[in-house]
């Protein structure tokens, strides 16, 4: 198997691979994620995630997408929340997910932003935790309303 190549989602047919993946996303994880507006997410994809200050980072193996994750604006004091970060199976323990994680932080460190944020499910992703902290993120206070008891808020400051 090739590496996979980390690019811009782009086209029409990007976003719809994308949004592929965020739904299988959303069913491994388990959750409903109604109270997020993730079917409004979902109705427009492209304008959360695009230009000009969004972001969404495909890897392709070939022509197929085998994993994503997004960055989209949170305020407009130079906040971003990182979001719907996922690897197929088929593709996790190659250091993929490290990779799209490297390649998000450095696409918000050029289009300016500050502070980025995100949250996690520890019980269904505690990898993803120790890969936040070794990348230098902290635990914070909610930065929104989450009804998830046992979900673990994260910020990474970009301009110390």
């Amino acid at each position: 198997m090739a590496k996979p190549v980390i690019r811009i989602a782009e086209t029409d047919d990007d976003f719809r691979q994308a949004r592929g993946l965020v739904h299988e996303y959303a069913d491994w994880l388990e959750v409903d994620l109604c109270f997020q507006g993730f079917d409004e997410e979902m109705a427009h994809f492209a304008s959360v995630y695009g230009p000009p200050r969004g972001r969404l980072l495909l890897a392709m193996d070939g022509a197929e997408a085998v994993g994503c994750v997004g960055l989209r604006p949170i305020s407009a004091a130079g906040e971003g929340e990182i979001k719907r970060l996922f690897v197929r199976p088929s593709h996790r323990g190659t250091g993929l997910g490290n990779a799209l994680f490297a390649a998000i932080i450095d696409a918000a460190r050029t289009l300016e932003y500050r502070r980025l944020r995100l949250d996690t499910l520890p019980r269904r992703m505690p990898e993803a935790a120790v890969m936040y902290r070794r990348f230098g993120w902290v635990e914070t206070p909610a930065y929104y309303d989450n009804p998830i008891p046992d979900v673990v808020f994260y910020e990474l400051d970009l301009v110390s």
